[in-house]
């Protein structure tokens, strides 16, 4: 077990389980949304997800996740990547 997800397991995992949480919660508010698009480069703008979209998203997520984030934490145009490890560092 030389890999590298062997010797991190806990934040791999964490990441997984966010961005998991965050792609279930965008699908659901924006089905719309192209699952193969969202990706952690891109933001949830590039999605197609407006404002009210992007608030419902990441409050749906903390909920989930059972995390609060204050909101200074979330800039615009923050890559799904980013929001997923700022959410992380909550868990």
């Amino acid at each position: 077990m030389n890999g590298s997800a062997a010797s991190v397991p806990g934040p791999d995992g964490d990441e997984e389980r966010v961005l998991a949480v965050l792609r279930r919660t965008t699908l659901e508010i924006v089905p719309e949304v192209d699952p193969t698009q969202f990706t952690p480069d891109r933001t949830l703008s590039d999605l197609g997800c407006n404002s009210i979209d992007r608030a419902d998203i990441v409050t749906l997520a903390m909920e989930e996740l059972g995390i609060v984030v204050p909101v200074h934490e979330f800039h615009q145009g923050l890559d799904i990547g980013t929001l997923a490890a700022v959410m992380r560092k909550r868990l």
